[in-house]
């Protein structure tokens, strides 16, 4: 009996070191990239290779297909307007037309200038978000720092680590899902550079009124994507805000709740752009950017 005992402690004790392991390697060394992964601004931008496929001016690159097309447009448009006369469709006014080129083939030569701009924009309004959580509670607003919270308020450390525990699967819920959003943002930052390099064609798409539609699906898929990083800092936000007390069983199940909006917050934005972005569904596998 004695033995038995003996040997389910030691297989316990194996456990938890293994555990203890794994959730500090992803402690040490993940949580820092989902912060990179969330927060993005026009950096994104400065990678040569990223640079050279966009097109570092009309003559190559993405943007050279782009200028290829506003010709075809000007093709297309010609061929409209000389048909019309036979079959007495109505065709937007030449210069109107020529205006439209005009202004929408200088914006979408300028893209990579104006989607930039958005980028930061929006980055700034996180980076305030999480600066006023910095001034009151006088600490970073990360994930990192977000973790260091969860193991100092669950009085977990790499020696009392018990996966048996409340607080073993509180840490172990909490690491599981934040692991789920590093996969999530990953799948966000690629998406988001997929958008950039179509904008190009999403702004010529403006030249037209039955081929605009493009450009409000772009649009619109894009300012969700850019929009869940503001959510996210707003939670992490109220996370850092609340008064934790490592001996209230119910506050500690908060974090699992503050996690969870985490993962909610993409289902909100895309609810609130009316399906625009990407599904994080834990259950479902991660689904295509669309929209409706």
């Amino acid at each position: 009996m004695e033995a038995n005992s003996n040997m389910s402690q030691v297989v316990i004790e194996t456990i938890n070191t293994i555990f203890s392991d794994l959730f500090k390697s992803i402690d040490t060394n993940l949580f820092k990239v989902l912060d990179n992964l969330t927060f993005i601004n026009s950096d994104i931008l400065n990678d040569k290779y990223f640079g050279r496929i966009f097109g570092t001016s009309a003559n190559n690159g993405i943007l050279l297909i782009a200028n290829s097309l506003l010709i075809g447009y000007v093709l297309y448009y010609s061929a409209k307007y000389l048909t019309s006369n036979f079959t007495f469709s109505k065709i937007e006014n030449p210069v109107q037309f020529v205006f439209k080129l005009i202004i929408f083939g200088i914006a979408m030569n300028g893209s990579y200038f104006i989607i930039g701009q958005i980028l930061d924009i929006n980055f700034s309004i996180s980076s305030a978000i999480k600066s006023l959580g910095e001034d009151i509670f006088n600490q970073s607003i990360s994930f990192s720092k977000l973790i260091e919270s969860i193991n100092t308020n669950l009085q977990i450390t790499e020696d009392n680590l018990n996966v048996f525990s409340v607080e073993g699967i509180i840490k172990g819920t909490t690491t599981i899902s934040l692991v789920n959003l590093i996969t999530v943002y990953a799948v966000r930052y690629v998406t988001i550079k997929i958008l950039i390099l179509i904008s190009p064609f999403a702004i010529l798409s403006l030249c037209l009124e039955n081929t605009s539609v493009l450009f409000k699906l772009w649009f619109r898929n894009l300012l969700s994507m850019l929009f869940i990083q503001i959510i996210v800092s707003i939670i992490l936000l109220i996370l850092f805000s609340v008064d934790y007390n490592s001996n209230d069983l119910m506050i500690k199940f908060i974090y699992i709740g503050g996690i969870y909006c985490l993962l909610k917050a993409n289902s909100f934005v895309r609810e609130f752009m009316m399906g625009a972005g990407i599904s994080t569904s834990v259950q479902n596998s991660i689904g295509l950017v669309k929209g409706r």
